[in-house]
């Protein structure tokens, strides 16, 4: 139950502060919040990362609805047994869900954090993009630990 209330935290963040960008902002327009480093910026997106895939919406839908039911399976399945799995998945699982909601209504995803490493602009990403990183982050990690106990497991024996 955990797992869903992440992502259902994530969900609610996600839709209020797009709601705020699309009420505030007109696309485009940019609030400095450390300048040259991080702003606030208005942005839509009909596409996935870095703007890839543009005008897929169909194909969108079909991949979230696969992914969704396959995170709510993994989840069932192994967020008991361990604890950062389930965590990782209610990360992906709110991500996937917040821009699926943005592409079912809006036909595009609302973007508004925009940051710059040094002079290149990192592309325009919103609360579900950030959850998902995450997510993927923590399974990755997770994943990178449970290889190296289980060749000190396989040494020992």
């Amino acid at each position: 139950m955990l797992y869903y209330i992440i992502a259902l935290i994530i969900i609610t963040l996600d839709q209020f502060t797009k709601w705020l960008i699309v009420k505030e902002l007109e696309i485009g327009e940019s609030i400095p919040v450390i300048e040259n480093v991080l702003y606030i910026t208005s942005s839509r997106n009909q596409g996935a990362a870095w703007g890839i895939l543009q005008n897929q919406m169909w194909f969108f839908y079909v991949i979230t609805v696969i992914v969704v039911l396959g995170l709510v399976i993994y989840i069932q399945k192994y967020a008991r047994i361990k604890r950062l799995i389930g965590i990782a998945l209610g990360l992906i699982l709110g991500g996937a869900i917040g821009n699926f909601v943005d592409r079912i209504f809006h036909k595009k995803v609302v973007d508004f954090i925009q940051t710059y490493i040094g002079s290149y602009p990192f592309p325009i990403f919103n609360v579900a993009d950030s959850s998902l990183c995450v997510g993927v982050s923590l399974l990755f990690i997770h994943m990178l630990f449970e290889d190296k106990q289980k060749k000190n497991v396989n040494q020992q024996i």
